[in-house]
This record gives C-alpha cells, sequence and structure tokens, in this order.
C-alpha cells in the first residue's frame, strides 16, 4: 500500500469519527444512529492502520480477494441500516395516522360545540371570554 493511500484511509476514518461525534453533540444524529457510522470509521481506521488485518480475516473466511470482502461487509451494513430505518418509518407512520384521527376527532368536536353554542343563542365561540375594555390608570 502506497503511503498516500495510506494517509488518505486515515483521514478518511478520522474525518467519520469526528463528524459523527459532532452530530451527535449538537443533536441532529441519535446515539441509535450514530453507532453504526462510529463501528464503520472504527473498522476503517484499524484496516487502514493494520492492512494485514483484513488479509488475515479474508483468509479465515476463504475469500480470495480481501477487497471483496469489505464490499460485502459494506454492502451488509447498508443493507442492515437501510432496514432499520424502514422499521422506523413505519413505526412513524403509525403513530402520524393515530394523531391525524385524533386531530379530527378534536376538530368534529370543537364544530360541535361551536355549532351548540350558535344554536342555543351565545355569540361567539365556546373558550372566549368576551373582550373587556381596560383603562390606563393614571397616578
Amino acid at each position: 500500500m502506497s503511503l498516500w493511500t495510506y494517509l488518505t484511509g486515515i483521514l478518511v476514518a478520522l474525518v467519520i469519527l469526528v463528524t459523527v461525534v459532532q452530530m451527535m453533540r449538537h443533536g441532529r444524529l441519535r446515539e441509535r444512529h450514530a453507532i453504526w457510522w462510529l463501528v464503520g470509521g472504527v473498522l476503517i481506521l484499524i484496516v487502514t492502520i493494520f492492512p494485514a488485518t483484513l488479509e488475515f480475516v479474508a483468509g479465515v473466511l476463504g475469500v480470495a480477494i480481501p477487497i471483496n470482502l469489505s464490499l460485502f461487509l459494506a454492502v451488509g451494513v447498508l443493507a442492515l441500516l437501510a432496514l432499520q430505518h424502514s422499521s422506523e418509518i413505519t413505526s412513524h407512520e403509525k403513530k402520524l395516522r393515530v394523531l391525524t384521527e385524533e386531530v379530527a376527532l378534536l376538530k368534529q368536536r370543537l364544530e360541535e360545540s361551536n355549532t351548540g353554542a350558535a344554536s342555543a343563542g351565545r355569540p361567539g365561540r365556546v373558550g372566549r371570554t368576551p373582550a373587556v375594555k381596560k383603562t390606563s390608570r393614571r397616578s
């Protein structure tokens, strides 16, 4: 491995790790999502610093070309990440549907109470107090 490749790999891993930590600190990335990126950044750092590690693992698993193992693992991690996000989207859609139904029911109740108040001869909306003129006191 050339010095340029070695340094680029270390730089990429460090940029990933620092970016993830900064995003977590500023509340733009939750811990359960950050774990995937932290693990990936650490693995890239380990494989970059110790390239024989990837060759050893590839040999143990019977993979002829070590880079194929890293690409396979990357695709696997991305598939798991997509599965996790799909699960969360489904959960959020269910919650959104329930909230939408609750808002619709509340709107219906509000309209019914406004209609009932208007038919009883009371002007205005329910829950509103009549405007009271405030007078200014001078001392």
